[in-house]
């Protein structure tokens, strides 16, 4: 995972937050429509960073595939 796709991820979670916390919500279906407007707000800034840069923020890489190839970096210089 990259520093874009862990920022864009702070940024959905952050606003599902901050949003839940000014609209109190009670019910799951409630809270399923927070979550939901908090990962909009980050899909909206992917979307737009992705288009002023021209070039995709999703990586294939996951947080296991980078932690093992900066293990194998320092096991193996």
């Amino acid at each position: 995972m990259t520093n874009t796709e862990l920022v864009l991820n702070m940024l959905a979670e952050l606003s599902t937050k901050r949003i839940s916390e000014t609209t109190d919500p009670e019910s799951f279906d409630d809270h399923s429509n927070v979550a939901k407007q908090g990962g909009e707000i980050a899909r909206d800034a992917r979307l737009e960073l992705e288009s002023k840069t021209g070039e995709k923020v999703i990586s294939p890489l996951n947080a296991k595939k980078v932690l093992l190839k900066n293990r194998n970096k320092e096991i193996n210089p």
